[in-house]
């Protein structure tokens, strides 16, 4: 039987509808959003939904986030995360039944049951985690309670019917987030096991219900606005924090700086991957400014403006390569001007010193 072939790159463009590409996440999607449904009579126009997504892109909406931030392997391990979003039981904790936990008693006895129901897993491998942790936050000045409330909604869709969860509302940060708990195992026995899609999935459905609650939230990849340059880990940023240089950055630049010695650039064609995309979000962007100029209309008028002032303040585009090899011609350029001053200032104090001895 043969095996259907997957698109080449070069045909992204052709096999998605032609606005989806400014935001389109290039992987498989578990489901499809409305934003990405075309409308038959004109594929390649803008339908409602597709023009209110790109109203909130250009107007820069909130990002929400939504972030795995560790796993549970063990008992001991659940019952310091239990206690840490808790606060040791002095937060109130709610339950994907809506039960509310209070205190410590409360507390432990979840603990005891997904414990009980680990020990009666006999396909769990020993290093399986036991709970997967996630954090829900928008920026500082949201609304707290339309945070939660979303949050709650959030994980009845997505987790309700096959995993026992448990959330916790932290206020005592600028931005208002919600940690999420998941017990890893469903009650079918499948296990949890999020990929980047599922994540980008997430973040979509928190976006939103939020906004069914009247908060303005996008959940946009970082390339709609023009930034091409993963995050770095926590850890990398709590080292440079420290002044302590990670082992990542100490061989990036001991590569960039092999080549610039060397006299030799090397081919990374990621990067020329890269740039072609950017070029490609940014001209789709323009292209239904300029659609939407042409309507007549005077709100899409001013949209179109938006959306080309969006493009013009974009950044350049810039991979990490890119910022290293700029970094390192600052530091040679600095080096250099502190040499020639020092010879000017030698020649000075030579000139100085013939002055005295006439």
């Amino acid at each position: 039987m043969s095996r259907r072939s997957s698109p080449r790159p070069n045909a992204l463009g052709s096999e998605l509808p032609p606005i989806s590409y400014v935001w389109e996440t290039p992987i498989r999607r578990p489901r499809r959003p409305e934003w990405d449904i075309p409308d038959p009579a004109a594929p390649g126009r803008l339908t409602p939904a597709m023009r209110a997504k790109l109203e909130r892109i250009v107007r820069r909406a909130p990002e929400v986030m939504v972030k795995i931030t560790g796993r549970t392997k063990g008992v001991a391990h659940l019952k310091s995360h239990l206690a840490y979003i808790t606060r040791n039981g002095e937060l109130d904790a709610e339950t994907e039944q809506g039960a509310t936990m209070t205190g410590r008693a409360g507390l432990k006895d979840l603990q005891q049951r997904w414990e009980d129901d680990s020990v009666l897993d006999n396909r769990r491998r020993r290093d399986a985690s036991l709970s997967i942790n996630i954090i829900l936050s928008m920026p500082a000045g949201t609304d707290a309670v339309a945070v939660k409330d979303s949050a709650r909604a959030f994980a009845i869709e997505t987790f309700g019917d096959k995993y026992d969860y448990i959330f916790v509302q932290h206020l005592d940060d600028k931005h208002p987030h919600v940690h999420l708990t998941v017990r890893s195992l469903s009650h079918d026995g499948k296990r949890l096991n999020p990929r980047k899609a599922d994540l980008q999935a997430w973040r979509e459905r928190f976006a939103g219900e939020l906004r069914l609650r009247g908060i303005a939230a996008e959940a946009t990849p970082r390339r709609t606005r023009g930034r091409v340059r993963k995050a770095d880990r926590g850890a990398v940023l709590a080292m440079r924090k420290r002044k302590i240089t990670p082992e990542v950055d100490r061989l990036a630049r001991k590569e960039v700086l092999s080549e610039v010695r060397g006299g030799r650039a090397a081919k990374h064609p990621w990067n020329e991957q890269i740039k072609s995309r950017q070029d490609a979000i940014r001209r789709r962007y323009i292209d239904y400014a300029a659609e939407l100029e042409r309507s007549g209309v005077a709100e899409d008028r001013v949209l179109a403006r938006q959306i080309r002032q969006f493009v013009n303040d974009m950044p350049a585009v810039e991979t990490r390569r890119h910022a290293l090899m700029n970094e390192i011609a600052e530091l040679a350029q600095g080096r250099r001007h502190n040499v020639g001053q020092g010879v000017d200032a030698d020649r000075r104090g030579h000139k100085r010193d013939d002055e005295r001895t006439r």
